[in-house]
């Protein structure tokens, strides 16, 4: 999948780190373990307390087995330098449960915590494949302050 499909999923979105309190885009970068791959993280206030968060994946490793089964978290820290354990946990679910239409699988969570105080910096979004293929971190993004 290019690039600018993806991209085009987000029209109307911000970045991470910008003044939108709406919408948060966090780009996800493809760890060594899933290289040439790419994703975008969508965070959204989702009722008192609670983010919503919407995974767009752009593809996994080839040995991962379907139906893809992908697990999420935040960390304290960045991407470079992340907490010795996860502050959430977002693993209700952890197969595709959408798409959007182009072939993008979507994943939607959501997590007891205000988008404001995520927003304030000092965590990252990590997506990991199911114990049966390795757990393995692919994807990591620093959610930035704004």
């Amino acid at each position: 999948m290019s690039f600018a499909v993806l991209l085009s999923c987000f029209s109307g979105y911000t970045t991470a780190g910008s003044l939108d309190e709406n919408v948060v885009l966090v780009p996800l970068r493809a760890t060594s373990a899933n290289t040439g791959h790419i994703a975008q993280a969508a965070l959204t206030p989702n009722g008192s307390g609670y983010t919503g968060i919407s995974l767009f994946i752009g593809g996994v490793p080839e040995t991962v087995s379907v139906p893809v089964h992908l697990y999420t978290y935040i960390y304290p820290g960045t991407c470079a330098a992340l907490g010795e354990r996860p502050a959430y946990e977002m693993n209700q679910t952890v197969i595709q449960n959408g798409n959007l239409g182009n072939g993008v699988p979507a994943f939607e969570k959501r997590v007891a915590v205000p988008l404001d105080q995520l927003r304030a910096g000092g965590y990252a979004l990590v997506v990991r494949t199911a114990p049966a293929d390795g757990f393995v971190n692919i994807f990591c993004g620093d959610i930035r302050s704004a």
